[in-house]
């Protein structure tokens, strides 16, 4: 048999890949009959692993990564697609693809009307289909989670559903039976928690006193700790700096998000609230949050003031 498993959602590629490799049998078995291919492979690599015997089991996996998305020279892809209808039954071949194949690939074509050829396609879901499935997993996972509490984790992590998944679990143990609310979700997921901060730096960004003041106000009143709250202010304004000046640079969205190693979706919020700021701004800014932590640190400034005194400094534009 041979599977084409292509989409965005590596989330959920990798559930369905390890249900299937569990039926095979003995886990050790499978993975010592396992064949992975990635980059730039020949045909012959490719006949070679799916004819070669299996070892104390019945079937050898070869699983092939990214092949047909990175657009193989056409001769290749002819042979390649002419033997998928004659893989041995011994072999199961499994196309990993990280990425949407279009409708009328030919790839598609073959596995649609081959008798040992299967296609499924992994895709994000988008806008309310993301509260849909946080809904659903935390069914399967015998938890419950309210509509507010979906629509807060949905709107602040987006439709990464690894993350969501990993949030959905730590929210689920804390909830125990009962559902999940909104305030679970703002006491114990980290993306909501910098979402305030983002907000509070847009509100200064766009020299907005009065939104950042309530904002900031808000979070002290709430009890977070002024020290929590610094820390998450000098991560924000290094990661705005540091997003400022690559830009400077030249260097695209997509690379800066790889170089400082964050979630597209929080590097693109980045992206944008570093519009609000120049680059001089940026280090002036960074260099007065050196100095409140000096001055913390040598009993000169009490945090809780200096925090309020930059924020009206910052929205105003000082």
């Amino acid at each position: 048999m041979f599977y084409i498993f292509h989409g965005d959602d590596a989330h959920t590629q990798k559930e369905a890949l390890a249900g299937l490799l569990a039926k095979l049998g003995d886990p050790g078995l499978v993975e010592l009959n396992t064949t992975r291919l990635e980059g730039a492979i020949t045909y012959a690599q490719l006949v070679q692993a799916c004819s070669a015997m299996p070892f104390l089991t019945r079937v050898r996996v070869v699983l092939v990564s990214n092949f047909f998305s990175s657009k193989p020279e056409k001769g290749l892809l002819q042979q390649v697609v002419a033997y998928l209808p004659q893989v041995p039954e011994s072999a199961r071949l499994i196309f990993w693809e990280g990425e949407k194949l279009s409708a009328d690939h030919v790839a598609l074509q073959v596995a649609q009307t081959a008798a040992n050829g299967h296609v499924r396609l992994f895709a994000r879901p988008e806008g309310v289909g993301i509260e849909r499935w946080l809904r659903q997993r935390a069914a399967e996972k015998n938890g419950r989670i309210s509509p507010q509490a979906a629509h807060l984790l949905a709107m602040n992590i987006g439709n990464d559903l690894q993350i969501l998944d990993n949030e959905l679990e730590k929210l689920l143990l804390y909830a125990g039976e009962r559902e999940i609310t909104s305030d679970d979700v703002q006491k114990l997921c980290v993306y909501v928690a910098e979402a305030k901060i983002f907000d509070l730096v847009d509100a200064i960004g766009g020299r907005n006193g009065k939104k950042a003041a309530l904002l900031l106000q808000q979070k002290l009143n709430e009890g977070t700790d002024p020290f929590g709250l610094f820390a998450m202010f000098v991560r924000q304004f290094r990661l705005l700096l540091q997003v400022k000046a690559l830009s400077h640079e030249g260097e695209k969205p997509a690379a800066i998000a790889k170089t400082l190693r964050l979630h597209h979706f929080v590097a693109d919020k980045i992206q944008q609230q570093a519009r609000g700021f120049t680059l001089a701004q940026l280090e002036q800014i960074y260099r007065h949050l050196l100095d409140i932590d000096v001055g913390v640190k040598t009993g000169r400034n009490d945090l809780e003031t200096a925090l309020v005194l930059l924020v009206g400094q910052l929205a105003i534009g000082d």
